[in-house]
């Protein structure tokens, strides 16, 4: 199992990286296992502000449909648009090709809320 070390994770299997007061963010590895073949992102929260813990979007699999939670309040500043074509870049590379927007993180503190890689991986059971 996948769980790069300078990341941070939440609970509901996203993974954030820390850019300054940007975040960037998708899904885990271990969640695009369980979900299976990725067949469509859907992102319409461009612009807006949310709160941590609201629905920012939802991806399709094969199997089901998910949706995706803001890991941290902010403003959703970008969807990366090459999962309109590409989705199954979610499934090839979750933690590059596959990320899913990026965030303009209105409180950086909430990041120490989040789980470090090796608590993630005890959520897993990794």
């Amino acid at each position: 199992m996948n769980i790069p070390q300078d990341l941070k994770y939440t609970k509901e299997h996203e993974w954030i990286k820390m850019d300054g007061d940007v975040a960037t963010v998708g899904i885990t590895d271990f969640a695009q296992g369980e979900l299976g073949d990725i067949v469509y992102v859907e992102i319409e929260t461009e612009g807006e502000t949310l709160n941590a813990e609201e629905v920012f979007g939802t991806v399709e699999a094969v199997k089901t449909v998910s949706d995706l939670f803001m890991p941290l309040t902010g403003e959703v500043l970008e969807f990366n648009t090459g999962l309109e074509a590409d989705p199954e870049a979610v499934n090839r590379d979750p933690y590059g090709d596959g990320w899913m927007i990026k965030i303009k993180v209105s409180d950086v503190s909430q990041v120490d809320n989040l789980l470090d890689a090796a608590a993630y991986g005890e959520l897993i059971g990794g």
